[in-house]
């Protein structure tokens, strides 16, 4: 019956503030439904990631040219180094060297911009091997796939993502015609299906030709951007990792391991780093979203102060009647956590909902397949922090209103 009675009059004193309970309840919930929106959006920028990491496979090691190391100039130098050359390639392919390789084939990448007739547009040119076509699983769907003959021959041939087909072609036929890429005249052999996204790969915006091709006619180069290497099984990756960097260590002439100028990643290393740099990434911006909460908790505590101020009286007509500190300290800070677990429970379900939302539009709209992701524990923390709130900040009124002199409070107008 007591707390019947604290909880209705706990409402009756929300009532009489209605619009400033309602701008509080609207702080904490923008504040909860923050914070519940971007762990979502979080973990599925971190699942999305992963899954691209894990469709390259768990047998695959991957070498970078250059040092990686935290410095900001690490990301350039890597991209802009010339330590992966032809030898290093023929060096892996020896299996005295590395015994569990199964395939080694290189990578080579530019932008360049491609012309038919009238048309032109800008891909993604990617030079490899038909070696990297299975790694992701995809195929040509119309035409085929160049040859090794090609790779050695250094073959003006191209394959093209399904987006640059139709920017340059549109829905005329592509296969057997010819298009331009600086100063040399490819034949279209072949079309990519509708692919999309693959290991931080947009399939449909490239053109793939023989890397051989891409470096003599496209960019000029006798180096290599990326080396992968296919291992037997999972279990011999570590094994391969160490006989690859000793042998690319004999190849460049390093004895000490920091003088390194390539890099090694393995799946489970990238899937390791992706986790950090998004976890870190998420609790740094749920805790900027935070500060809305203790901007609540600031609006909580004048309310109740008011509502004590407003409600001296009837405080006084309580004690009066045999009513203790204890219930009076109890029904303000009732009344404080009823408030905020009104607006942790909508930030909670409006979080939710934008989640889903932006879930959904990134999917359907954006050619993302972004998944879904509610986190039962943040909206549990949220939950508990919107009520902490209340508790912590209703504390001082409610002590205060506790302590009134019923007699004072009586004669107060």
């Amino acid at each position: 019956m007591v707390l019947k009675y604290i909880i209705k009059t706990a409402y009756k004193g929300l009532t009489a503030n209605k619009f400033r309970s309602f701008l509080t309840i609207l702080g904490i919930l923008i504040g909860i439904a923050s914070i519940i929106l971007i762990v979502s959006i979080g973990q599925g920028a971190q699942n999305l990631v992963l899954s691209q990491v894990q469709s390259m496979g768990s047998k695959n090691i991957f070498i970078l040219p250059g040092k990686h190391d935290t410095s900001m100039s690490s990301g350039f130098s890597m991209i802009m180094s010339d330590s992966l050359k032809n030898k290093d390639l023929d060096e892996l392919k020896k299996k005295s060297n590395v015994p569990n390789a199964v395939n080694v084939f290189p990578i080579v990448l530019s932008t360049s911009l491609v012309k038919y007739g009238n048309n032109t547009y800008r891909p993604m040119v990617f030079g490899s091997t038909p070696e990297l076509m299975a790694l992701y699983d995809t195929f040509p769907d119309q035409g085929e796939m160049f040859t090794e003959e090609d790779i050695t021959g250094k073959t003006l041939v191209v394959i093209l993502g399904e987006k640059v087909k139709n920017e340059l072609f549109g829905t005329d036929e592509a296969i057997g015609r010819r298009i331009k890429i600086k100063d040399a005249s490819f034949l279209v052999i072949g079309i990519f299906p509708k692919s999309g996204q693959k290991g931080f790969m947009n399939f449909d915006d490239i053109i793939f030709v023989p890397y051989s091709t891409a470096q003599t006619y496209i960019l000029g180069t006798k180096y290599y951007n990326r080396l992968v290497v296919e291992v037997d099984s999972e279990e011999n990756v570590a094994r391969a990792k160490s006989d690859i960097e000793n042998t690319l260590r004999d190849s460049h002439n390093i004895e000490d391991s920091k003088d390194d100028d390539f890099s090694i990643e393995t799946t489970e290393s990238m899937i390791n780093s992706i986790s950090i740099i998004t976890n870190v990434l998420t609790l740094f911006l749920a805790s900027v979203a935070s500060i809305s909460l203790i901007v609540g908790g600031v609006g909580i505590m004048n309310i109740v102060l008011v509502s004590v101020t407003e409600r001296t009286k009837e405080i006084g007509l309580r004690k009066a009647l045999g009513a203790t500190q204890k219930d009076i300290l109890y029904q303000f800070l009732l009344e404080s956590v009823f408030l905020t677990g009104v607006g942790g429970i909508s930030g909670v379900i409006i979080g939710t909902l934008l989640s889903f939302f932006v879930s959904y539009i990134l999917t359907n709209f954006a050619g993302y397949d972004w998944p879904f992701s509610f986190s039962i524990s943040a909206a549990v923390l949220g939950f508990s922090v919107s009520a902490l709130i209340g508790l912590v900040f209703g504390l001082y009124p409610a002590k205060k209103a506790a302590q009134l002199s019923p007699i004072e409070a009586l004669r107060r107008e």
